[in-house]
């Protein structure tokens, strides 16, 4: 059984988050922030750019307290 992201430490956080899509990435932003802004449609819409992969990981990683 694979380990929660909760329970992982800051590298193997960041090793696991570059495995998942980007899609997937904003889908779990999604579920941990409903007052976010992280898909496109939005995203475009209130900064005129869309989250990038990297940035994605970097706000997990906040979110996650690492």
């Amino acid at each position: 059984m694979a380990k929660a992201l909760t329970e992982m430490n800051v590298d193997e956080i960041k090793k696991e988050l570059k495995s998942w899509s980007r899609q997937t990435l904003i889908d779990w932003l999604c579920s941990n922030d409903r007052n976010g802004t992280y898909r496109d449609s939005e995203s475009r819409k209130e900064f005129g750019n869309i989250l990038g992969k990297k940035e994605a990981i970097k706000i997990i990683i906040e979110q996650l307290g690492q």
